[in-house]
């Protein structure tokens, strides 16, 4: 995999693979992250924001070791099309931070863990002064051993936490009674230490306050790092399709372009952009109206919904989508389905994928639409969504070889750490060919996805082997940008009253089958006005106490 901080690995293809956060992508696009608190130790319902925030937050010094041929616009990542010059490459971390004490790190992976004491862990220890014992768990069963982990009495020193897992009040909680205060160590000038945590946009800092305090060190992501619907370019112009522009557009065009009998399909399940073509604002929003409301209370919401229901009674949506089974990836790469929708990655990953075993496929993102033909409204992901966390009595030494680790981690695209981070050692785990490293079996089997996880640098977007990937992806990115917007809650790590957890537990199965045909638009409207009465209501009042006291994300 070519370094890709913003959008490739597991981070964001495991975000998907999450289905609790189907829910709100039909609602308008990627969820904000909203975490459930209990009155545990040490935890506190709301927010921290504005001034109170700023103060907690390290001081930002951007990274001037390596200048993007694209630079970042409209939340989209920084782009980089050159090849890869081992000799070029800076150097982000001078001396090593790390003391060599023992570390112990529990993170998600997601493949076969390497054996302790591979050449790439003796090479980054080596590298960043560390001894890290990995603690690696199945990232599709992760949410389990977290939890149980953080409910007994014995915690690693370092423990990767993805927002996807801050469902539940118990895990939620147990961030802010169980991990350490990093403001002694980061907060304004103390982060200078740390030169790549410095460079860590603010944005994504902020989302690393739990319960008044900063204990995450993020994984940012860009903005405008939004679902994109891919389409098949080659077929399109074989057939001379050409990219809908509205609702009614699209679903003409996938009747003309499926043919069940020669077993294609104009589309897999496209719900996740249904919100952008609605514009239905994602979770809770303070409209133009100026009234508070929750996504699914919006009219657009149902509208939304309508019109996926509408793809799929018209029997252009993939037999085995329907029935969610399989891979809409493969069928995508066999020309069964035209139009699926995925993160950033699968852009990167299918284009690698098909270079050698079909030089004639070509994959590219189609622009969002509005509805009626106009402009899609677009609303910005969350600017973080996994964080490091260091456990509370950890010793001063551990901490800072924790901190050391995340620096390492942290470094940006350019430099020889990130290539050491993402590639391993030149000749053992990597060769570069034609300006692209190439990992070898060694390689393959080794550097897939631990050090990765513990932080990442401001979003880029960097392959060498396909560089107009990553330029098309780019571009995307701010054409999409220019339309996108903040909510009201943008930016906030907002920790909810328990009471409150289970008000929408139903209402991702009732969505999947009103859209299949499974129940009636009365179910849905039902549904919400129970979630009303059931809690909603008092819901939003207390929403609008958090956002009277800390002021709107937008």
């Amino acid at each position: 995999m070519t370094p890709n901080a913003a959008s490739s690995g597991p981070s964001r293809r495991s975000f998907l693979a999450s289905t609790a956060v189907a829910t709100a992508a039909v609602a308008g696009g990627m969820p904000l992250l909203t975490a459930c608190g209990g009155s545990g130790s040490g935890s506190r319902e709301g927010t921290t924001s504005g001034k109170d925030a700023d103060k907690l937050l390290p001081t930002y010094v951007a990274s001037k070791v390596a200048d993007p041929d694209i630079p970042s616009k409209n939340g989209s990542a920084a782009g980089y099309t050159g090849k890869v010059d081992l000799a070029a490459l800076g150097t982000s971390v001078p001396d090593k931070l790390g003391t060599g004490a023992p570390l112990k790190i529990m993170s998600p992976f997601w493949g076969t863990p390497p054996k302790a004491g591979c050449a790439y862990y003796k090479a980054l220890d080596a590298a960043a002064g560390t001894k890290v014992t990995w603690q690696n768990q199945d990232g599709m069963t992760y949410g389990q051993k977290l939890g149980a982990i953080l409910a007994s009495s014995s915690l690693p020193d370092m423990v990767v936490v993805p927002s996807w897992e801050l469902t539940g009040n118990k895990i939620a909680s147990a961030v802010t009674a169980k991990f350490m205060d990093l403001a002694p160590y980061l907060a304004g000038d103390k982060v200078k230490k740390y030169p790549n945590l410095a460079a860590i946009p603010s944005d994504a800092w902020r989302m690393g306050i739990f319960g008044g305090a900063l204990r995450g060190i993020p994984m940012p992501a860009a903005p405008a790092s939004m679902i994109v619907p891919y389409y098949r370019k080659d077929i399109f112009e074989k057939k001379g399709y050409s990219a809908p522009k509205s609702a009614g557009e699209f679903l003409s065009w996938a009747k003309d372009a499926t043919s069940a009998k020669a077993k294609v399909y104009a589309c897999g399940d496209i719900s996740w952009i249904a919100g952008a073509i609605f514009s239905v604002a994602p979770n809770w929003n303070i409209d133009d109206d100026g009234k508070l409301r929750y996504s699914i209370e919006r009219p657009e919401y149902l509208e939304s919904l309508a019109w996926v229901r509408k793809v799929f009674d018209a029997g252009v949506v993939h037999p085995d989508d329907r029935a969610r089974t399989g891979d809409v990836g493969q069928r995508f790469t066999a020309g069964q389905v035209l139009v699926c929708t995925s993160d950033t990655s699968f852009w990167y990953v299918k284009a690698a994928e098909q270079a050698q075993a079909n030089p004639e496929f070509q994959i590219d993102g189609m622009d969002l639409f509005g509805a009626d033909g106009g402009n899609p409204t677009t609303y910005a992901s969350a600017p973080a969504n996994i964080w490091s966390v260091i456990r509370k009595g950890a010793s001063k030494e551990t901490v800072e070889n924790a901190l050391a680790a995340a620096n390492f981690a942290a470094a940006p695209y350019g430099t020889k750490e990130r290539m050491l981070v993402d590639y391993g050692v030149e000749g053992t785990h990597y060769t570069v060919k034609g300006g692209a490293p190439v990992k070898t079996d060694q390689g393959n089997s080794e550097v897939i996805n631990a050090w990765s996880m513990l932080a990442a640098p401001a979003p880029y977007l960097a392959h060498p082997d396909i560089p107009d990937v990553a330029r098309a992806q780019v571009e995307w990115q701010q054409r999409m940008g220019a339309f996108m917007k903040k909510t009201s809650t943008y930016g906030m790590n907002i920790i909810e009253p328990a009471r409150y957890a289970n008000l929408s537990s139903q209402l991702e199965q009732l969505q999947i089958d009103y859209v299949r045909g499974n129940k009636k638009m009365s179910d849905v409207q039902a549904f919400i006005a129970n979630w009303k009465s059931s809690g909603g209501d008092k819901l939003r009042d207390w929403y609008k106490e958090l956002l009277d006291k800390n002021g709107s994300g937008n």
